[in-house]
């Protein structure tokens, strides 16, 4: 008895959870864009029990393939109710273009609940394998790898974003993914923006409901014009796809195949900044920047020192660009500035400050102005250029030797005329007469040379002979003549750039010109106009080893971006070493 009780409780307030809840219906469909000979599912489902009278829409624009299939489905997790009451139909449109379907309604204590207008976009027919549940065609429907960019013509200098996603739809499941072959962004400085994680969300693709993961998220600055394409990220997935079988319980029956799926190759376009406008004094800022020049100490005394500091904050290209540098009088003592970085990269872009620190020491007690110094940039929102230009500066130095001038009389410093004093042996009369005077030699025969001498030729037969013998074995040594040759042909093709050390953009450029001259020289092929892709496939054809190719092609691209850093004279050394050894070890292999 008591058992009956509790259980009719356990319905009574399961039943009055149901019923108190707002009641709903919805309406679903399968897809919102499909071929002429595609068939579309559309679900309508009622939240709440006691409905009556479901009337469908009419389908005017389509054909009924199959249903009403009806489905109810109830549950009490927590101690919350939910009830689901659908009704499912299969369509197939009956022309292209735009369709509409109707509202269905449902009457539930007496009131009618409608559903919302779907429009469903009919396209041509599109190819359907004769087997609609080869897997291999349902994960091509059902999986897409994706590359979003947020601008496709940017201005050279202006930072845009790739974004990776893949999308999947609830049809199939995804069991293991891994990347084979990374996006490759020639032509940008990229850095790659950090994912915490992998959160799975919801989103739309060509009009249909999806889940999705953003795999990878960097961040590119284009350094020149031109089409500037973007390679696509290649993924191996392990994907269960229904097989349209079923066990004998009912549950669908899923295979597992793995698959490679790519994204498609984006174009991205840069624009060259304007000539009309340009600064003199520009140095390739893209962004929107603040820009401030300030001094530690305004009075000091000699010998004593104070700090300019030259400060660029904002968000854009920070890595990219020069500072403006800070002139100074010759009477203040200036030393190279101290570089200091504070910059963020996420996903917001680049942003942040970037200073140099000059230290000056005057030497001279006085009052010294510093001239105001100004800084250029472009702000591609706005499409123009825009200068910042600070105050002059002043420096007063209360204590220390006082500067010196031409004019002036009382300086300690200046030259006073005075009288000759004669002290006996300050003058000495010219000699008129003079005795001549011979001295007497040694014989040269019997001498310490002429023995010297007669012993030589003896002396000279060993020396000869040990020569000889090196330069045989020297000959014989064909990998150091190789090795010598290479030497001499990596300084003949990098001698221009040795040249130009200490002038960046001369230098970089000459680099670069060598490096391909060399392999023009070496493989009768014109590699200034292709790829680096295709340079690494024809050294791998004449068998140079993957890490020779390595760093040659490292050597290419790093003068490809040092046009557009600021870098150091030691940097640009270090990188010309770098380019004499490689050559070395190419022409060694070819």
């Amino acid at each position: 008895m008591k058992l009956k009780i509790y259980i009719s409780f356990i319905i009574s307030i399961l039943s009055y959870s149901i019923f108190a809840q707002q009641a709903e219906l919805s309406v679903s469909i399968s897809k919102n864009t499909l071929g002429l000979n595609e068939r579309l599912r559309i679900e309508f489902s009622i939240n709440k029990q006691g409905g009556d009278n479901f009337t469908p829409p009419k389908f005017k624009e389509f054909k009924v393939v199959a249903g009403p299939s009806q489905s109810v489905s109830q549950s009490w997790i927590n101690g919350k109710v939910t009830f689901s009451q659908s009704y499912t139909y299969i369509l197939k449109p009956i022309r292209k273009g735009e369709l509409i379907i109707e509202p269905a309604s449902i009457e539930i204590s007496g009131e009618k609940i409608y559903t919302k207008y779907i429009k469903v976009v009919v396209t041509d027919p599109i190819d359907i394998p004769d087997d609609p549940n080869d897997p291999e065609y349902i994960a091509n429907q059902n999986i897409h790898l994706v590359a979003e960019v947020t601008k496709t013509n940017p201005y050279v200098g202006e930072g845009i974003y790739v974004e990776y996603r893949l999308y999947v739809s609830e049809n199939v499941s995804v069991f293991d993914t891994s990347v084979t072959e990374a996006p490759q962004y020639n032509g940008f400085w990229n850095q790659e923006i950090q994912i915490d994680g992998y959160p799975v969300k919801m989103g739309k693709y060509n009009g249909q409901n999806y889940r999705y993961i953003v795999l990878q998220k960097a961040l590119l600055v284009p350094t020149k014009t031109g089409n500037l394409t973007i390679d696509p990220m290649k993924m191996d997935i392990v994907i269960g796809v229904p097989t349209g079988r079923a066990d004998f319980f009912g549950n669908v029956i899923s295979k597992n195949i793995r698959k490679e799926f790519a994204s498609p190759k984006k174009t991205i376009n840069p624009k060259e900044l304007p000539l009309n406008g340009k600064p003199e004094n520009f140095t390739g800022a893209v962004g929107d920047f603040s820009f401030n020049v300030t001094l530690s100490k305004e009075v000091l005394k000699a010998n004593e020192s104070s700090q300019i500091k030259v400060d660029v904050s904002g968000k854009g290209n920070l890595k990219l660009f020069e500072l403006p540098t800070v002139e100074t009088p010759a009477e203040l003592e200036k030393y190279q500035p101290e570089r200091k970085e504070n910059v963020r990269i996420n996903t917001d872009g680049i942003s942040g400050s970037v200073s140099d620190s000059y230290t000056i020491v005057p030497q001279f007690k006085g009052k010294y102005k510093i001239p105001k110094v100004s800084f250029s940039y472009f702000n591609p929102k706005e499409g123009v250029y825009k200068t910042i230009t600070t105050e002059d500066m002043y420096v007063d130095v209360l204590e220390g030797k006082e500067l010196v001038s031409p004019n002036n009389e009382n300086s300690q410093n200046t030259v006073e005329k005075q009288d000759v004093v004669s002290l006996g042996n300050n003058f000495r009369y010219i000699q008129t007469k003079t005795v001549f005077q011979t001295k007497k030699t040694e014989d040269f025969y019997n001498s310490n040379l002429f023995y010297l001498l007669l012993l030589l030729p003896f002396l000279a037969i060993p020396i000869g002979i040990f020569i000889g013998k090196r330069n045989e074995a020297r000959n014989s040594d064909l990998v150091g003549i190789r090795l010598r040759k290479a030497e001499k042909l990596a300084r003949k093709f990098l001698s221009e750039a040795q040249k130009q050390l200490g002038k960046k953009e001369a230098f970089y450029e000459a680099l670069e010109r060598a490096l391909h001259n060399y392999l023009k020289a070496k493989l009768n092929i014109e590699t200034a106009d292709i790829s680096k892709e295709k340079i690494t496939q024809i050294l791998e054809e004449k068998k140079v080893d993957s890490e020779t190719i390595t760093k040659f092609i490292a050597v290419l691209q790093a003068s490809d971006f040092a046009r557009y850093t600021p870098v150091t004279n030691t940097e640009m050394t270090k990188e010309f070493e770098k380019a004499k050894e490689v050559i070395v070890q190419l022409d060694k292999q070819l």
